[in-house]
């Protein structure tokens, strides 16, 4: 059966497979916050190329988001990272290069801009995709820029992560949706349009 066969695929908060044990975000109930990797920035670059090699002149734009890409920043070893092409919806134009090359689709959300999550082959990663012109990835790298530029943004984010990571948690969504009023607010500081509804 090809990928575009498969059945389908959970949304938010769903899970999709059980993960090697270095690719899990949540172990025990338990969300794991590592101190700053230098590797991250390494990580990020290699997956680019692999990316767009597979994907040439598709691949509209490939940027490292999430904590993982703020120097300094603790954050849970989960790379993020954010492709945008043409339509995200028509997995067709990318899916099957992105499985060539080791990726697999782990989330699909068409009533969330189309999002598509993968992972990857050997990094624990999660490969976030959107359509151009998308809103979502403007917020994703006003985010990531705004804690970048903004010490006191980056303790009062790092303090609610730590916060919860003491918590144990059912899935992963939750932990992330406990976090969503500071991600509001710092998205806020740094003049972020509000997510639809």
């Amino acid at each position: 059966m090809s990928p575009l066969e498969a059945s389908p695929l959970p949304s938010r908060g769903e899970l999709r497979m059980d993960p090697s044990p270095e690719h899990r975000n949540l172990v025990n109930g338990r969300v794991h916050i590592s101190d700053y990797d230098p590797k991250w920035p390494y990580l990020f670059v290699r997956e680019a190329e692999r990316v767009r090699a597979a994907l040439g002149d598709r691949v509209l734009l490939f940027e490292h988001v999430g904590s993982t890409a703020v120097p300094g920043l603790p954050a849970k070893p989960c790379v993020d990272l954010l492709l945008v092409v043409a339509d995200s919806a028509d997995e067709g134009a990318y899916l099957p290069d992105l499985y060539s090359v080791g990726y697999m689709l782990v989330i699909r959300e068409p009533a969330w801009y189309e999002h598509r999550v993968f992972k990857g082959p050997d990094v624990n990663l999660n490969l976030h995709v959107f359509s151009e012109g998308c809103p979502e990835v403007e917020r994703m790298r006003m985010f990531r820029d705004h804690l970048i530029a903004d010490a006191g943004a980056r303790e009062r984010y790092v303090a609610v992560k730590r916060e919860l990571s003491e918590r144990t948690w059912e899935k992963i969504q939750d932990y992330s949706e406990a976090k969503s009023a500071v991600v509001r607010e710092l998205l806020a500081e740094a003049g972020a349009p509000a997510p639809e509804a």
